[in-house]
């Protein structure tokens, strides 16, 4: 969890909005210490957690996590966390002889034209269950956190499907169940004579229209700098407006247990 990331976005563990749609995006740089910090920093909350990891271990998680403060080990054991480790299980899913469970989860890998219904019913189920754990605890509103959504392009998966999918778990987490989601999606290199039909860009413009939050990481536009690791862009929408009425660009450092922020231009390493 990132104290100076709290900071610019007026929320912490004990105090945050609830019914957020928060949308994190990529290009020429890595925003994966975005998904460590709202992991952590829901977990810290008390928040009953669905982890769709799509594209690394449990261990990998839990290793940052640790470094964070943080227990996925105790948390999953505890109900806090539903974790659908996406890299194990989709192995299984090829592997399989019977084909007619075409709502697991991870049907998509063997069916990417059949759309991502498992996936969503996984989610809804996962936070429909009773918000108390096995100790008696009682959870605060549920979160879903995927890294990366846009993994399943490469899988086949229209982003047709993709925004479908998200539309649905907008609806039962946020507006339905009052919880959050956060998204990451990696987007490509921007060309101009790319029409990018049913690529990660087109996802990710899809997708800033239903968030509500929007935090854009990239690398610096002067190229590698020791100091500084790149900018974050944040776009803040108020609910019910059409557009974003706040934007800010901050410059970034991550450090082996949390990242620095920096107002564009407070900077001494970036002129």
């Amino acid at each position: 969890m990132f104290p100076e990331l709290n900071s610019i976005l007026n929320s912490t563990p004990d105090s945050f909005k609830s019914s957020d749609f928060i949308l994190v995006s990529d290009r020429r740089a890595d925003a994966s210490f975005l998904i460590h910090h709202y992991l952590s920093f829901y977990l810290r909350a008390g928040c009953k957690v669905c982890f769709l990891g799509l594209v690394q271990s449990f261990s990998h998680y839990s290793a940052v996590s640790q470094r964070l403060g943080v227990s996925l080990a105790q948390a999953r054991e505890k109900g806090q966390l539903v974790f659908l480790e996406g890299l194990k299980d989709s192995v299984g899913v090829l592997l399989q002889e019977d084909t007619s469970q075409e709502t697991q989860p991870l049907s998509y890998v063997r069916s990417p034209g059949a759309g991502l219904e498992g996936l969503f019913r996984f989610v809804e189920c996962s936070m429909r269950q009773s918000g108390d754990g096995d100790a008696g605890e009682s959870w605060g509103p549920p979160v879903l956190l995927i890294d990366d959504l846009s993994v399943l392009l490469s899988l086949g998966v229209s982003v047709g499907a993709i925004l479908d999918f998200t539309l649905y778990c907008q609806a039962t987490m946020c507006s339905e169940l009052q919880g959050n989601m956060v998204i990451l999606v990696r987007c490509e290199e921007e060309d101009a004579d790319d029409v990018d039909e049913e690529g990660s860009n087109l996802l990710q413009r899809g997708l800033v229209h239903q968030c509500n939050l929007a935090l854009h990481v990239e690398g610096l536009p002067t190229g590698y700098c020791r100091d500084i690791h790149g900018q974050m862009e944040v776009w803040w929408r108020q609910r019910g407006e059409n557009i974003y009425n706040q934007r800010k660009i901050f410059h970034f450092k991550v450090h082996d247990k949390g990242a620095s922020f920096f107002a564009r231009g407070t900077s001494s390493a970036v002129l």
